[in-house]
């Protein structure tokens, strides 16, 4: 019962800080948000902003890596290791969040009511593609809820197979594609929502690096295929590999990814 209550308020504080955050960086609702604060000095703000996402992604990469999880799996409940990483990420998210600076200036201001309007419409549009991508695949295991209340019936947890959801076959990582949608739209570019996008797009392009250098090692020749006919995060036409994927079990490292639990034919 512990370990199900620890996964269920884990899963509540993701819910409150993921939806914090997307005031934060659209400057709607929340009273600390992207833009907020008095300015102060350019390279000062630089300087802690690119240490606080520096943080998260270093959590991110770290956390995310088999050594670590084989490492972690020894001092934690098996069942709870999904959610100390949300745990550790909305830790990051909220640091980030409360001592984040504004910078003075913008690269462009939209005054337009109908251009606002739009601009804010395609960055919720792009929020949506993320929380619809964690359902595509296992939103509920992504955020370590399946896990606790599996543990809480006596239960193993399905890991799946190697399938692919429709959004999942226009790119091969539509939940990051969300992000850079939602963190480029907006009709104010500060330069504090400048830095955020770039820092953040950065990170996205090194982290999904990394994590399809892990699934190509897990998954073989079918994930190899799969790379080869779907675009990476930008849904341009490819050349297509006529080549049938064989079902495959999904490595328990694997089910852990934030970024792909299944991949469908």
């Amino acid at each position: 019962m512990g370990v199900f209550a620890y996964g269920a308020a884990v899963y509540l504080l993701f819910l409150g800080t993921f939806l914090y955050a997307v005031g934060f960086v659209v400057n709607m609702v929340v009273p600390k948000s992207i833009d907020t604060g008095i300015p102060g000095a350019a390279s000062a703000a630089i300087i802690i902003n690119v240490a606080l996402l520096s943080l998260f992604a270093i959590q991110h990469t770290i956390m995310a890596r088999p050594a670590f999880k084989q490492w972690f799996a020894r001092h934690i409940p098996k069942a709870a290791e999904r959610s100390t990483f949300v745990l550790a990420t909305c830790v990051c998210l909220i640091l980030t969040i409360r001592f984040w600076r504004p910078i003075e200036g913008a690269l462009w201001q939209v005054e337009s009511p109908i251009g606002r309007g739009i601009l804010y419409g395609i960055s919720f549009f792009g929020f949506g593609i993320v929380l619809y991508s964690t359902f595509c695949i296992d939103h509920f295991s992504l955020f370590g809820l399946r896990q606790v209340w599996a543990n809480l019936k006596g239960e193993g947890v399905d890991r799946g197979r190697f399938v692919t959801p429709w959004l999942y076959r226009l790119v091969r990582n539509p939940l990051m594609l969300g992000f850079i949608i939602a963190f480029w739209a907006t009709p104010d570019m500060t330069y504090s929502h400048l830095l955020f996008a770039v820092v953040t797009t950065c990170y996205i392009f090194f982290g999904v690096a990394l994590e399809e250098r892990d699934l190509s090692g897990y998954l073989g020749e079918a994930y190899r295929q799969y790379r080869a006919r779907t675009p990476m995060l930008f849904p341009w036409p490819r050349k297509r590999v006529r080549a049938m994927f064989v079902p495959q079990r999904v490595p328990e490292d694997v089910s852990k990814s934030s970024l792909l639990f299944k991949v469908n034919v």
